[in-house]
């Protein structure tokens, strides 16, 4: 729901940084093996209780994340960075919930197998509607300029999906609450994509 504004209100600061990776050599897959590799450190700090320092790998991990589309596009996007930065994001994001879960199995087992659940259905259905936009020739760009697949919004998207991160680390008592809570966001998000889906795919393809 926020990503757009989000977008918008960083790509001037992103850009900057883009251009200069771009000067030092740096390629655009190399900031997101790198990003998902601290995304991952990041989840190990917070399986171990080192909270303070997920959050921090946490939010460097997703400035990377920020980066590597400007970057891309300073000397063209391929088909190959927008796997690898799809791919690896929804492997990071499930890695936290995980790493909660082992930080206090007792405590966090099920709310964190709860949000998993929750986040299966909604990368399923924005990868889902991706592949039929793909087959109709829907635009990338008609979602969310600049991206190398079609961007079905909803209710949870990156951006909050972030800001649910950052009150788990600041407060990781409460994760059960901050996970089942978000998990009920990410249902209302499966909900509204499989009703927008259905609609908009309902005509058979020309």
């Amino acid at each position: 729901m926020l990503d757009r504004f989000a977008n918008a209100a960083l790509q001037p600061a992103l850009q900057a940084g883009a251009r200069a990776l771009s000067r030092s050599g740096v390629s655009a897959d190399t900031v997101t093996l790198v990003g998902f590799g601290i995304g991952v450190a990041g989840a190990a700090a917070i399986a171990m209780q080192s909270y303070a320092w997920g959050l921090a790998l946490l939010l460097a991990s997703r400035l990377a994340d920020g980066l590597d589309g400007p970057l891309a596009r300073l000397h063209g996007a391929t088909d190959r960075g927008a796997f690898l930065d799809i791919t690896l994001d929804f492997l990071f994001y499930a890695s936290v919930p995980l790493a909660f879960a082992i930080a206090d199995p007792a405590a966090n087992a099920l709310p964190a197998a709860v949000l998993l659940a929750a986040f299966i259905g909604t990368g399923s259905s924005f990868l889902a509607f991706a592949v039929f936009a793909e087959r109709r020739g829907l635009p990338a760009s008609a979602s969310q300029p600049g991206k190398g697949l079609y961007y079905l919004g909803g209710l949870t998207e990156a951006t909050e999906t972030l800001a649910c991160f950052v009150l788990m680390c600041l407060w990781p008592a409460q994760f059960a609450w901050w996970a089942c809570g978000f998990a009920f966001l990410c249902a209302l998000t499966i909900a509204t994509r499989v009703a927008a889906g259905a609609s908009a795919l309902k005509e058979p393809r020309s």
